[in-house]
Parts: C-alpha cells; structure tokens; sequence
C-alpha cells in the first residue's frame, strides 16, 4: 500500500533520498557523485534510492540542452541490495547520445512520481537538493571533448601575483617615457603613496612610476622560492603610458621603464634556472589611446586608427563619429575597445600562428597567458588563441579573469564555453575568495561549503585542480584592510583612505583572521595565488591604495626598520609554502567532512605513487566564540595551526579563530 501523506509530513523520508553517479568502463565502479562535468563519450550510471514509505511509483531525469529542448528519460527500479524499506531506480546515460558528435552544457531534475503528486529536485550547490512540488532550481552537467586537457604544473607550488612598478627596484637598465607624455618618478619607495584621483571614478593620469622593473624580479627570485613559488603572475609588461600597464602601446615591445627586453630575458633565464614558470598579464579586449595602433597623441611613427580613416589599424576599433566618439572599455576613452569579434586581421594579430600570444611563447619562453576581462573577448577569438598557444607549448596554460561560476556564465547576453574543452585551462577563482571571506569575517560556514561543493560539483576534475586560488589583487582591498576596516572607514574620501592604516588592536584581530583564510587558500582544490605583499600584512583600500610599493624595509631582519607582525606573517605564508609539498594538495581528492554555522573541515587525499601509500590531510577552522571539538579519526599530527589546538584520542579541539592542519 502506498502512502499517501503530503510532503509536509514526509520530511525525514525527503531527507533520505539519495541521488549518485556511478563511473562505468575505465572508471567502473568509481563514485562521481560529486562531479558534474565528464568527458564526451563517457557512460554513467545514475541511481536514486528513496524511502519505500516516500511512494515513489517512478523516477525520472528531465533533461535538455542550454536553451533547448527537455526530453525525459526513465529510470528502471531495481530491487534494493541494502534492505527491504528502500526503493532503487538506476538509468545508464551515454554522454555521446546524449549530445551528439559535440558536447554541451545541460540542466536537468529529478521527478519523483507518486501516486498523489510529483516531486522535483532542487538543487542547493549542484550536489546536494531538497525536493519540491513545484519546478526547483536545475542540476548543471557540462560534457566536454575527449581530448580536454589542462598542464598539471600549474597545480603545484604556489602562484605569486606582481605588480612589477610596485615590486622591487632592480639595478638594469631601465628606459623611461619622456617628453610631454613621459613619466613621472616618485622616489619614495618607503612612503609613497599612489598617485589618486580625487574621488572614485575621476579621471587619472596613472603616469607616476615607483621604479619598481623587471630585474627587480629577478633579484628577488630566491625570496619567492622562499615561499614556495612554482609560478609567477605579472601584472601587464607590454610598453604603455601608465605604471599598470592596462593600457597597451605596443604588444611587441617590453616597456622600457621595466627594462625592456633584456630584461624579460634575464628574468626568463633566471626562473627557467630555479624551476619557476612565468604567466603573463594579456590585455586583449583594449588598447591605451596613446598607442602605436590608435596613436591619439601622435606619440608615435604610425598612423593611427584615431589620426586618419585610413589608417591601417581603423576597422580595429568602432567609431561612432570618427575621431572623437569611439567604443572604449566602460566608456573610459584613454581604452579603446579592439573590434576582434568582427575584424578577422585585428583578431589573428594576437591569435595567429605568429601573432602576439603565441610570438610570446616562442620569443621568451614564457609558460602561458592570464586573460584580462576574458568575458569581453569572443568564442572566436578564444578558440583561435588556445589553439595557437597549444601548437607553440602544448604545456601552456590559459587562465581567464572570471569574477563568477565559470561553468554556465553568461556574458553580454552570450552562454560562455570556457570549460567545454576549446578555451581554458582555469579562471581566476573568485567565488571561492566571497566563501572564504564570508567564513572567515562573518562566520558563515554554510557559505563556504556551498561554494567548495558548488564549484568542484561544476567544473572539469582537472580544472578544479588548477584553479587560480585568491584573496587579493590589484582590482581589490588589501585582504588585511577588508578584514579589519569598518564600512565607515571603507568609505572615507580618498585623501583619508591614502594615509588611512588600522589601529593596532584591529591590525591584530585582522592578522589572525587572514591566517586563517590564507590557510583555507592554500588548502582548498587548485594553487594559491598570492598578490604581492599579502604575505606580510601590506594595507591599503580600493585601487589605487591596494598598490603600494613594498616593504622591504620592514622585513629586514635584524634591522631597526623590521616591524615584528610582517615578519611573523612571512613566517606563517613560508610554512603554508612548505605544506604545499604534500601529495595531498597537488591534485588530491577533496571532501568537507563537516560544516555549521561557525566552522568548516574537508579532507585532501592523495595516493603517493612511489610507496603506494595514501597522504591525507585534514583542515578545520572555527571562526565561533568558543572551543569547537571535531573528530578526526586516522590522524596524528598536528601540521599547522594559527592558534590554540589540541590532538587528543581521535578528536581535535580549537579554539575560536583557529585553523587547523593535521596529517
């Protein structure tokens, strides 16, 4: 007899549904429950097993391609192994004839049919679901090609993010801009101040330099090893007007105040020595006004695009009332927009066999390109450029600035393929830095695990491994003044927030608090990314604030000027470095073992090939007002920890604002 009570009285049954995927062939009994991307051609078996006393007669996958379709597919009951009171249903899906010779975004839920109603699913983080009478949000399934493939190195080690004019002063020759548009040198590297508009929004030269270059780089490649850097992440080096660089003169020339390209050679040679790849800052979608292409100044030899209808480079860009009315990046009109989605010569000079992304490759050496706003540059254009970079260094990586789920976003009105196998290779992991940061000041552990779970339920298995992991960059507040800043200091005018520094007794609480969310990067799936100076609790509001040159001064050991917190900062991101190493977080499984409302712990697992034995890690952090007691079955170490923890028979205890490593 089937029960026919509402839903409202079964929630305990709900509760007990349970929906799995089932690896077949190669991967024969593997659990994927937790993933949702497979390659093209891959078979699976999904089962749902439910509560007989629930009355589900029948269960269904509702399933249609991005905007198309939906199609029902049934699933079979099968008579349940594990005990009489459970219902199983199971359905073997073919990712090919699913979609074809291509592969594809889907959404899809589950219906239970009862004999007095339908349930749906409702996905909470595309793992885990709550079911519903009505239609409930879809599960996504990406299929990707066959072949898709990401350079394993770039999970290894850490990545470390320069600001090259804000980094260090190295002894080269360096050449800057002069004239009426030449830079301007603030000496003061210990105390200067970036050059600041006078309130947000208003126009900005950008033109004052620091002196920090290139061979500075170089020089400190052993203070980078120190901390574990495997990969180098440089802000823009291409010759510009402006100290960031976001503004591009000339895509084939090393700016000279960084200098040049013997210095770019230099630093290659160098970091190829100490085993470091370098990714470089590629800015696609827009020029500087002032540029060999557009040439609004008539800086340069050229005719450009702004000069002359013409000109050779005018179908590169999109005037509305030729010269002065242009498409620019968000209306700033010192970016002007590149029209590469329409202009097929424009695009293949930076995508073509020889063109700028690949010429780098084959020039320096580099090991691989960050994409700046990669949402404004076409399919096209990004399927021409992997392509390009793969035939010039099959090990090159891609990585795409990305501020959102990069699984299912949606640009400009266009659904975005980054992972479908044909563009990227990663994107900058900014969702996870929202969860770390809403765990780590607000205490939301629920948000954070949402994320994790959502993201590795999204993306490819090896896409998760090399995502880029961060808590700061130029285009954010210092990590340590968002931690410890209120919303009024956040606000003050920009002469105040200039010299604005937190209060010693904040500074402190603060510090803890990034412990704790440094941590959480470093462990979580994919590398961590440090932005230049983070790891020694550099300050500083919205850009330009957040680019202040470094303090060397203050982590000189020994020395009158060193400040004991930076020093004990560095200390604490060097032994993160250090924890690197572990099998476990290059590319390990990962799984949150347990969350709430104040904490968080998962586990990474890895199996060392050369002993066949398992590496195993396991990360908890409370962010709650009093102790928090976890058990921790198979460990008995303590690795790391930023404050009060103790081990003791199989349960670890940590005191508020603690995290937590142990093997």
């Amino acid at each position: 007899m089937i029960p026919k009570y509402p839903i409202e009285e079964a929630r305990e049954d709900l509760c007990r549904v349970r929906f799995e995927k089932w690896g077949t062939g190669e991967r024969a009994g593997e659990d994927l429950s937790r993933y949702g991307a497979f390659a093209h051609g891959e078979i699976l078996r999904l089962a749902v097993s439910c509560p007989r006393a629930l009355g589900a007669t029948a269960v269904v996958l509702r399933i249609a391609h991005d905007c198309g379709q939906a199609q029902d597919l049934p699933f079979s009951f099968v008579g349940c192994e594990v005990d009489d009171q459970t219902d199983r249903f199971e359905l073997t899906l073919d990712t090919a004839a699913l979609c074809g010779e291509a592969g594809g975004l889907f959404y899809y839920n589950l219906l239970l049919v009862r004999s007095t109603d339908t349930l749906f699913s409702d996905s909470i983080n595309n793992v885990d679901f709550s079911l519903t009478r009505g239609g409930g949000r879809a599960f996504r399934l990406l299929i990707h090609t066959a072949d898709y493939r990401v350079p394993a190195w770039l999970g290894e080690g850490v990545m470390y993010h320069v600001f090259v004019d804000r980094f260090c002063c190295g002894a080269g020759d360096v050449q800057y801009r002069t004239g009426e548009r030449g830079a301007e040198l603030n000496p003061d590297w210990e105390n200067g101040i970036p050059q600041y508009p006078d309130y947000p929004g208003a126009p900005l030269t950008n033109h004052v330099h620091f002196g920090g270059n290139l061979w500075g780089v170089a020089e400190k490649l052993d203070y980078l090893a120190s901390l574990g850097v495997k990969v180098i992440y440089l802000s823009p080096i291409f010759e510009a007007y402006s100290n960031h660089k976001y503004d591009t003169a000339d895509y084939l020339r090393v700016d000279g105040g960084f200098g040049g390209d013997a210095a770019m050679e230099h630093l290659m040679k160098r970091a190829k020595e100490k085993g470091m790849k370098i990714i470089l800052d590629g800015v696609f979608n827009h020029t500087g006004d002032d540029s060999i292409y557009f040439n609004r100044y008539g800086t340069y030899d050229s005719v450009g695009a702004y000069q002359d209808e013409d000109s050779p480079f005018r179908t590169w860009y999109t005037f509305h009332r030729f010269p002065d009315e242009y498409e620019a990046w968000w209306g700033i009109d010192i970016m002007p927009r590149l029209n590469h989605r329409r202009d097929v010569e424009c695009r293949r000079y930076f995508t073509g066999e020889d063109g700028v992304c690949a010429g780098a490759i084959k020039r320096f050496g580099i090991d691989g390109w960050r994409l700046d706003v990669a949402d404004e540059l076409s399919d096209d254009f990004l399927d021409e450029l992997r392509a390009s970079v793969k035939a010039a260094d099959g090990d090159a990586v891609i990585i795409g600035e990305v501020w959102e789920n990069a699984a299912d976003k949606i640009a400009y009105g266009y659904r975005r393929r980054y992972f479908g196998g044909r563009q990227l290779d990663s994107v900058m992991n900014y969702p996870t830095r929202t969860g770390i940061l809403a765990f780590v000041r607000d205490g939301d552990g629920h948000a954070l695990y949402n994320v994790l779970t959502e993201l590795y339920g999204s993306y490819p298995r090896a896409v998760s491994d090399v995502l880029m992991n961060l808590i700061g960059t130029h285009d954010t507040e210092r990590i340590l003044t968002y931690l410890g800043a209120t919303e009024e200091e956040h606000s003050l005018p920009n002469e105040e927030l200039a010299v604005s520094r937190l209060p010693e007794d904040r500074r402190a609480a603060a510090l803890a608090q990034l412990k704790m969310a440094a941590t959480l990067q470093f462990t979580v799936f994919g590398i961590p990314s440090v932005y230049y100076g983070d790891e020694v609790g550099m300050e500083g509001y919205h850009d330009p604030f957040c680019r202040s040159p470094f303090p060397w001064h203050e982590i000189c050991e020994g020395a009158e000027t060193a400040k004991d917190y930076r020093l004990d900062m560095l200390a604490y991101y060097r032994a993160l470095g250090s924890l690197r190493e572990s099998p476990a977080l290059r590319g390990g499984d990962f799984a949150v073992l347990s969350h709430g409302a104040h904490h968080i712990a998962y586990e990474r697992t890895a199996i060392r090939t050369a002993l066949d034995q398992s590496d195993r890690l396991v990360i908890a952090a409370n962010r709650g007002d009093g102790d928090l007691l976890i058990p921790v079955a198979g460990v008995t170490e303590i690795v790391l920890s930023s404050g009060n923890a103790t081990l003791a028979d199989g349960i670890l205890t940590l005191a508020p604002t603690t995290v937590c490593v142990v093997r």
